[in-house]
């Protein structure tokens, strides 16, 4: 979740100075962008995953820690909730079995680490919300020791100035406050990041925009939080309401939120950089002392600190990444809309599907996103997620659709070409997108499992809601660690 930190107490000028470094920044980067200096030759693929960490009983275990010790892999890394690890895998390129790569890589990963993690009393689980998660696990206690975090909670609720309110209403209606970021920790994602050249950027994004909703209704895997059944894909409500810094005042003024899925198809990776300056204020106003004109005009690649860090407490559901690696600047489009889980072989189902399907679109004499407004692509990303894989979407040249019936019809196609334009291998196409088939088909999804079973427990056994979850929890870690998807879960 970025780097750590040890200034803890922000001044005027501290804030101030940095403004002027971010547009500094801007300024460079516009520069490269007019001179080419962006790696292009062999675009890479790359895959971050948050996971939960729960004791025997399927209950939050704060331990990650001590955790994190035992399994001693660089890979692992600590996440906001003391309930929480992330696992970032090294890039690839999504050619000569990139993706089985990918899923070989992440199998062998958690094993190990689940192994270790079993020997410090906690079992690791890949899941969007941990369902046993309640309002006693939401203090400023369970926030992990790294500084960044609590100087993030105490610069979002300074912005804000006054506790956090959350409402979301689904099958069931939740209303509580929170007077900590910690809500946020609940909200465990997959993201897959996909370098693109600066000329197609706009393309790419653009097309992650379009297919959010369809992303988000089929990958749903969030239904529960705070014991409450609410949207198919909860984190997404919640991801929104726990990191607002805005009170109402301010909403009603019409200020952009944190959280944000945007206002407008781009024409630049330059425009989402200009917004973030334009709209945002500072959360951490961290300042480097280099001077990256000056790095610019010596023949060396700036890193442009302030304008990434920026950048970082910007939640865009696809979000714009500026990186240097090995001394090569590079840009890349981070999707940051699904859930973790169900599986190892159900994320890389779901990444196959996004790889292929906005590589198809991006490649389109007329774009998808000539053909649509913005706010339909706003309107069908809360769709699918509050319905999950029942949703009826909007899609151009077809009208209200059901979500199964748009991917079986028209997307899935479009995702195998575009995997083939990748280089991905027909046996690595067939068997991933095919489980984006049959989850169409059964109508099953990580979502429609948890509440299924939730509700056959409650009816066929006479247990309460928080035995019943427990109980799926354990369930469903025995599924998760089976590595077959969630279709086929009884």
């Amino acid at each position: 979740m970025g780097r750590d930190v040890e200034q803890t107490v922000f001044t005027r000028a501290d804030r101030q100075r940095f403004r002027e470094k971010v547009r500094q920044c801007l300024d460079v980067f516009a520069q490269m962008l007019t001179e080419q200096m962006f790696e292009m030759d062999r675009p890479m693929a790359g895959l971050e995953i948050e996971l939960n960490l729960v004791d025997d009983a399927g209950d939050p275990s704060m331990r990650n820690a001590a955790i994190l010790e035992a399994i001693a892999d660089e890979a692992f890394q600590t996440e906001l909730g003391q309930f929480n690890i992330e696992i970032n895998l090294a890039p690839r390129p999504l050619s000569k079995g990139g993706l089985q790569a990918f899923e070989d890589n992440v199998r062998a990963s958690l094993n190990e680490a689940q192994e270790k993690a079993s020997g410090a009393g906690s079992h690791i689980v890949m899941i969007g919300i941990l369902p046993t998660l309640a309002r006693k696990h939401m203090t400023i206690d369970t926030i992990s020791a790294n500084p960044r975090y609590q100087l993030l909670n105490e610069q979002i609720f300074a912005a804000r100035g006054e506790d956090l309110d959350i409402a979301i209403t689904g099958a069931e209606r939740l209303a509580t406050h929170a007077d900590t970021i910690v809500p946020e920790a609940a909200c465990t994602s997959v993201q897959y990041h996909l370098q693109v050249e600066p000329d197609t950027f706009a393309s790419y994004w653009n097309a992650s925009q379009a297919i959010a909703g369809v992303q988000v209704a089929v990958g749903a895997n969030s239904p529960y939080f705070y014991g409450k059944n609410l949207w198919a894909e909860t984190r997404i409500a919640l991801f929104e309401q726990a990191t607002d810094t805005r009170p109402d005042e301010l909403k009603e003024q019409g200020v952009r939120p944190r959280v944000w899925f945007g206002e407008s198809w781009i024409t630049s990776i330059f425009d989402l950089f200009e917004e973030n300056s334009r709209y945002f204020p500072a959360l951490l106003p961290l300042t480097e002392d280099e001077d990256p004109a000056e790095v610019l005009a010596s023949g060396d690649i700036p890193q442009l600190a302030e304008l990434r860090l920026h950048n970082g407490t910007i939640y865009r559901w696809n979000r714009p990444i500026y990186d240097v690696a090995k001394g090569r600047p590079h840009l890349r489009v981070e999707n940051r809309v699904l859930p973790a889980g169900p599986t190892v072989v159900d994320v890389l189902a779901n990444g196959a599907f996004y790889f292929g399907l906005v590589r198809a679109l991006a490649d389109e004499d007329r774009p998808l996103w000539t053909q649509m407004s913005f706010q339909a692509a706003t309107d069908n990303f809360h769709a699918g997620a509050r319905n999950g894989i029942d949703a009826q979407l909007f899609w151009p040249g077809v009208g209200d659709v059901p979500v199964t019936e748009l991917v079986l019809r028209r997307l899935l196609p479009l995702a195998h070409i575009g995997l083939e334009r990748w280089g991905v291998s027909a046996e690595d196409r067939d068997r991933l997108l095919g489980v984006i088939e049959q989850r169409c088909i059964t109508r099953r999804n990580g979502a429609t499992w948890q509440v299924e079973t939730v509700r056959t427990l409650e009816q066929s056994s006479g247990v309460d809601r928080a035995q019943a979850l427990r109980e799926m929890v354990r369930r469903y870690a025995s599924h998760m660690h089976s590595n077959e998807p969630v279709h086929t879960w009884s």
